[in-house]
């Protein structure tokens, strides 16, 4: 059975019924066919064309027009030729349309008739009439002409750019080649001849989201199952009324349009501008012509807002009897519950499916019962199950079969086979990759989301559609979007709510995600920019971010030192999520003190150098272990390389700070060496620290101490008797131990062994021979559960200063990190990481942190 065929014993049972309506939502009445009426031009239409060619069943012809009252006649009217219709779109590139009707070898094109100069402009010289309008059907045909040299190499470009494609076999015997002379095996059923007469339905293109388009040429076999099981499941009848969402060149308005033909009910069609005006398209759907079935991307339903979704189009006494949304990910259950009014009867489906196998390959009802206040809004929502005709697997990514987990979906089926780019025959029972993930469970498929989708940031993959989901739950986002710009930053674009505040959005998602999925940057936008299939348009949000990025920096030129410290303040209140209405930063604010992390830390970094205009070197070193004070005056100095009063009381930032918290700077900053790198700030607190292997690092040394022959001198306090050194004869342990001679010797290490400043407990001990020290014993004085075990060996630190007790840092198989009080055996503190720990911990130079693996 053929889509036409459908259609005409439909019109057979209810010619007098309103088969297409038109408004043009300009105040003047709606226009409507009967089903008599459509298939009477339909039947002018094939007349005509049959005139013009003999070879009816084996090609194509180009319908290039916009959507109105005549499109079903002028579909019906090629289908009957019998030939596959190939929409074209008027406002689409000419070099996108260009290479559609080459390769789909289009010698016809049939142009609405005010569409025929754009047309000529578009394609000079390619194609000529043909014939004289058909003016009481509104079109004209165009013939491509026998010599285009032009339109064959623009057509070739392209084609050179594209990637083969590879069908996927179904693991049968046989061998055939394809165009990319790629060995593929072939049923010994046989397989499916694009050339055969009336195979084929119509031609489309793939968006070409991902690359450069691809041609499917989908025969009557592989649709008409959609639609007969589609229309069972949404029990679609005469009376009811389906809108044309669609355009024309994505595959789900075939669906529409046929599903509404096929019962014997209306299929509603308004202007492409109409569908891009909220009120005016709701106002027409369920005002002035009550839609009962609507199938859509979310991205289009979401376009409605929420108020408009609320109070029409799932309001409690809405015409909306059927709301079926595929094309793209579903929204979160949370959101569809805000939306759906209580007392709302619509039924809601989730369509998955890819034009490569068109048109959709599997269709779940979402159960009324998760709509209730009580039920949980984590509720996962699954693919559903295939359709009429349809198979599906799960592979991994050596192609074997996944039964639990995760994996690539595939589709197929023994006669759900379309013919892509040059293909002319296709076994049957081929299935297509999808570039598409999901995860199985329980023989439940759950969408992850595109393999194009899939990022790596800051070593961790995951999915950019997670960090959309996430966003789209709070409830201060109406809609929003997600990029991986140029590969390097994560953007989350949001249309918000009245209540929206961009520093709490923030902080709400980073309570929910881990910290490699939050933004690097939220930018508010006024609407989502779609493509013409109505899905967001990735590319146009990209260029958004980039007219935003040329903005700031435009608005980023930095007058004076004043003026840094405020900007400065600004980035620190929002990268860390603090309010920017909060007192100031204290000027020994450090960062990953004040709730940064690494990933902040970053982001800041960045902020800085998009505020300033240019690379800081040293400059996240100095973030991550230095005060902002220190931040600043580090890109004073590069900002300002003049300026010579970075520490004289008089200069600008001084004022300003005595303004705020009367209080002055010390005279201490971070000094850049070319040797050495960072050079330490004066006042830091020198320490020892002991690790594995018994080696020695006295740190912090500065240049004043060093003593001569290659000495280290530690900067510290006369040691007192290690607390954790014990005598069987207290008495002689104390006396002998105590003495300064022993206490200089400690402070104060020859390297003869040139050891780059460290040494070891053992060398120590072979300079302080001659004491005559007792037996040493060791004893237990405290103990601390780890709850797991523990791999690694401890870290001591001793500082220099009396007042600060010693530190013992061991992590365990538990994830906890310990900090210890060697002499009492208290716990400081303990951090719960995100793994085990393997690894001793080692102390950074500055001594202010610890670093583990």
């Amino acid at each position: 059975m053929r889509l036409q065929e459908l259609v005409a014993r439909a019109a057979g049972r209810h010619s007098g019924r309103a088969a297409v309506r038109f408004d043009e939502c300009t105040g003047k009445p709606p226009a409507s066919y009967t089903y008599a009426t459509v298939l009477g031009l339909a039947v002018e239409l094939t007349a005509f064309l049959r005139r013009r060619f003999d070879h009816q069943g084996r090609c194509a012809i180009g319908l290039y027009c916009y959507p109105g009252i005549n499109l079903p006649s002028w579909i019906l009217g090629i289908l009957q030729v019998p030939a596959a219709y190939s929409p074209i779109d008027p406002d689409a590139p000419p070099t996108i349309s260009t290479y559609f009707m080459k390769k789909s070898n289009l010698q016809y094109i049939l142009v609405e008739n005010d569409k025929i100069n754009k047309f000529q402009m578009s394609h000079a010289g390619c194609f000529y009439h043909d014939s004289s309008a058909i003016e009481h059907i509104g079109l004209t045909l165009f013939q491509m002409s026998s010599s285009n040299t032009d339109f064959s190499s623009e057509a070739d470009s392209m084609k050179s750019k594209c990637e083969p494609f590879k069908a996927v076999d179904n693991l049968q015997p046989g061998y055939t080649i394809y165009p990319d002379r790629t060995e593929v095996k072939i049923s010994e059923a046989g397989y499916t001849d694009a050339g055969q007469k009336d195979t084929l339905a119509y031609v489309l293109h793939t968006s070409g989201t991902t690359g450069i388009p691809k041609i499917v040429r989908v025969p009557h076999k592989c649709i008409v199952p959609n639609i007969q099981h589609l229309k069972s499941i949404f029990e679609i009848t005469q009376d009811d009324v389906l809108f044309l969402a669609s355009p024309l060149t994505f595959d789900p308005s075939v669906v529409e349009l046929f599903l509404a033909l096929t019962s014997g009910a209306s299929i509603l069609v308004v202007p492409n501008t109409i569908k891009m005006m909220p009120m005016e398209l709701s106002a027409a759907l369920f005002h002035h012509h009550h839609v009962t079935v609507l199938q859509a991307t979310p991205t289009l339903l979401r376009s409605f807002g929420a108020h408009i979704i609320k109070s029409r189009v799932l309001s409690a006494n809405t015409s909306l009897r059927v709301l079926a949304l595929g094309g793209e990910a579903f929204p979160v259950l949370s959101l569809l519950k805000s939306w759906k009014h209580k007392e709302n009867k619509t039924s809601i489906f989730n369509l998955y499916g890819i034009t490569e196998v068109s048109s959709w390959a599997t269709c779940y009802k979402i159960p009324e019962e998760v709509f209730r206040a009580d039920f949980r809004t984590d509720f996962p929502i699954p693919l559903g199950s295939p359709l009429l005709g349809t198979k599906l697997e799960v592979r991994d990514a050596n192609g074997s079969p996944v039964l639990e987990g995760e994996g690539q979906i595939f589709i197929g089926g023994e006669e759900r086979i379309c013919f892509l780019d040059d293909e002319v025959t296709v076994p049957l029972g081929t299935m297509r990759e999808t570039g598409d993930f999901v995860r199985v469970k329980n023989a439940k498929l759950f969408f992850l989301g595109r393999k194009d989708s899939q990022i790596k940031r800051h070593g961790k993959r995951f999915n950019i559609e997670y960090l959309q989901q996430v966003a789209e739950d709070l409830c201060q986002v109406e809609a929003c979007a997600v990029t991986w710009y140029q590969q390097e930053k994560l953007i989350l674009f949001v249309l918000p709510k009245d209540d929206f505040e961009e520093t709490e959005t923030l902080r709400e998602l980073q309570k929910h995600l881990p910290a490699y999925a939050v933004p690097d940057e939220i930018v508010v936008i006024k609407a989502l920019p779609l493509t013409s299939h109505g899905k967001v348009d990735k590319s146009e949000l990209n260029k958004i971010y980039q007219n935003h990025l040329n903005s700031r920096r435009h608005d980023s030129k930095l007058n004076d030192a004043e003026e840094l410290w405020e900007r400065l303040q600004y980035l620190w209140k929002s990268v860390l999520g603090l309010p920017r209405d909060s007192t100031g930063i204290s000027k020994d604010a450090v960062f990953l003190y004040s709730g940064g992390d690494s990933l902040k830390a970053l982001r800041f970094y960045e902020e800085i150098e998009m505020l300033v205009g240019k690379a800081v070197p040293g400059l996240l070193e100095v973030i991550l272990s230095h005060s902002i004070e220190e931040v600043y005056r580090h890109i004073l100095k590069i900002l300002f390389p003049d300026e010579e009063k970075l520490v004289n009381p008089d200069n600008v930032l001084k004022r300003r700070l005595r303004g705020n918290s009367g209080e002055e700077f010390h005279e201490k900053y971070i000094k850049l060496t070319s040797e050495r790198g960072l050079e330490i700030a004066s006042g830091l607190i020198p320490f020892i620290a002991l690790n594995r292997g018994n080696n020695f690092f006295p740190l912090n040394v500065t240049k004043s101490s060093m003593q001569p022959k290659s000495t280290v001198q530690v900067g510290v306090e006369p040691l007192q008797q290690p607390s954790f050194l014990h005598s069987k004869i207290p008495g002689i342990m104390k006396s002998h131990v105590q003495g300064s001679e022993l206490e200089n010797r400690i402070l104060t290490v020859e390297n003869k062994a040139n050891k780059n400043d460290h040494t070891s407990v053992q060398q120590i001990r072979a300079e302080c021979s001659h004491s005559s020290v007792a037996g040493l014993a060791l004893c237990v004085r405290w103990k601390s559960n780890t709850r797991k075990c523990v791999d690694a060996s401890p870290l001591i630190i001793v500082p220099a200063k009396e007042e600060v007790s010693p530190s013992v840092y061991i992590g365990s198989h538990s994830h906890a990190m310990q900090a210890i009080d060697l002499d009492l055996g208290e716990i400081k503190w303990e951090k719960t990481l995100g793994d085990r720990i393997e690894s001793s911990a080692c102390a950074s130079k500055c001594g202010n942190f610890i670093v583990v693996g």
